[in-house]
């Protein structure tokens, strides 16, 4: 099994059919690649790779912005056997640099614009050797087997310090319940995702189902103001339109929305954070069309959803997909109980059974292994489980924080805020600031009140963390809440008022 082989030719789709859209401002086709195009290319990209030294296996970090270069060398990558490392635009040099060293990458495929880690002593593959690259005499896809190494992504870790996720081949059909347990796609589907091609959620619902569907895959480059969206669905035709729930909350408030507008459009999907039970129904009232939920994460992708053919409770992502191995553990395992009952809540958890896990923390055997309990892999959130078979979520077990769909730790951000010489204790958590709408906020108990300057560690804190790790709001206090151990107590920030 070869993930890219499966997503590019399963659908036995016509060589001619239109692949990937990308489109601009006005929806106008800025590019435009069929399946026959696109597999062709993956497939010079594997060959351009292997003839550049890369070996079965091999790390691959790719610094490619928002471009179409991006899935060409991600699936390019996977289709030689080699182990791509898609990471944000929007990291540092610093935490580039902190991957790069951790996964041991033996390339570096840029773009010239992203920021890049500073070490050199692996080959850096800019845009004129990325063009060559698309250029090879096509490959074969390697014959590589469904448990052998895919891709690794990095998410933040509980320590604070972000840890590589590694999937295997069998990751992309293991997403076959997703087809019809949330999309409801079809070969005739024009799917646009609002996200980058860099994030992790545009690389699967964007790229890998659609084309494993035969469908066709619509990425819009351009302004990112919420008011271009209606517009762009319309002009794309798209059937099916994929975004976070604060972009959609975003449409609605300042885009020109009604049941009249993108007559194309069958539903929305919807996944990265919570939904709310208000924002479903504001977005259904007005436009007229569902908006089907899915919760996930990196290790697993999603596996609880809404679909047309499970109806939205607001408030609920929904049931497990078909075939999915969900449960609901006890909190206290020392309870008796391996799980909780119906109605209480308890920890969310997998099989280890379930095809779309991870095959483990990268180089992290021990919180690989820690992160299960027995055979259920424990995903860090808490929900319930109502008599209908409906799953709430009820917030995370940990300190994560949610970032406009990016999980963030708090640890992570604050080792940087702690190193400007103005602090002396700081604690970071994400305070509610109305329904579904989080900010990161930054609690600092300064060494001196009066000569603190919230504007210069800000500008701290741009100079070593991506744009969604930042606070978006820094607030003084007098001392932290802590338990009578000495931990902060992060879920107490936003009540304290010292």
């Amino acid at each position: 099994m070869n993930l890219a082989r499966y997503c590019l030719t399963r659908a036995a789709a016509d060589p001619g059919k239109t692949a990937l859209e990308v489109v601009g401002p006005g929806g106008e086709i800025l590019e435009s690649l069929t399946f026959g195009t696109l597999a062709r290319s993956v497939l010079s990209v594997a060959a351009g790779l292997a003839d550049a030294g890369l070996q079965a296996g091999d790390r691959v970090l790719l610094r490619i912005g928002h471009s179409s270069d991006f899935p060409l060398l991600f699936f390019g990558a996977i289709a030689g056997g080699f182990v791509p490392v898609p990471t944000s635009a929007l990291l540092t040099s610093g935490e580039t640099e902190a991957i790069l060293r951790d996964c041991g990458a033996a390339m570096v495929l840029h773009d010239g614009d992203t920021a890049l880690p500073v070490s050199h002593d692996v080959p850096f593959l800019g845009p004129a050797e990325i063009e060559a690259l698309k250029r090879c005499a096509p490959a074969g896809f390697a014959d590589t087997g469904r448990d052998d190494p895919a891709f690794l992504i990095y998410t933040s870790g509980t320590s604070g310090t972000p840890k590589g996720v590694l999937h295997a081949h069998r990751a992309a059909a293991a997403r076959a319940p997703m087809y019809q347990g949330w999309y409801g796609i079809s070969s005739s589907d024009r799917l646009l995702h609002a996200g980058a091609f860099n994030w992790t959620y545009t690389l699967g619902v964007g790229l890998m189902d659609p084309w494993a569907n035969g469908a066709t895959s619509i990425v819009y480059d351009g302004p990112r103001d919420p008011e271009v969206w209606p517009q762009i669905m319309e002009a794309s035709r798209a059937s099916l339109f994929a975004a976070v729930p604060s972009l959609y909350r975003r449409i609605l408030k300042y885009g020109a929305v009604s049941r009249d507008a993108f007559p194309a459009l069958r539903h929305g999907l919807t996944a990265g954070e919570a939904l709310p039970a208000a924002l479903y129904r504001d977005w259904t009232a007005q436009t007229g069309r569902d908006l089907f939920e899915a919760l996930g994460m990196s290790e697993i992708s999603t596996y609880l959803s809404s679909g047309p053919d499970v109806p939205v409770k607001p408030g609920s992502p929904g049931k497990p997909q078909c075939g999915r191995k969900v449960a609901i553990l006890a909190e206290d395992p020392g309870s008796g109980a391996d799980f909780a009952a119906p109605e209480e809540t308890g920890l969310l958890a997998i099989h280890r059974d379930e095809p779309g896990l991870m095959l483990g923390y990268w180089n992290r055997p021990e919180e690989t292994a820690a992160a299960f309990r027995g055979d259920w892999f424990l995903t860090g959130d808490r929900a319930r489980r109502d008599a209908d078979g409906y799953y709430w979520y009820e917030g995370r077990s940990d300190d994560l924080m949610n970032a406009f769909g990016y999980r963030v730790a708090p640890e992570e951000v604050e080792r940087v805020l702690a190193a400007d010489p103005q602090v002396l204790e700081v604690a970071v958590t994400a305070v509610p600031v109305r329904t579904g709408v989080n900010l990161v906020t930054a609690f600092v108990v300064p060494r001196d009140r009066a000569s603190f300057d919230a504007d210069r560690l800000a500008a701290h804190a741009v100079n070593a963390l991506a744009d969604y790790k930042r606070p978006k709001d820094y607030r003084i206090v007098d001392r932290l809440p802590r338990t009578p151990s000495g931990k902060v107590r992060r879920k107490a920030l936003g009540e304290d008022r010292n």
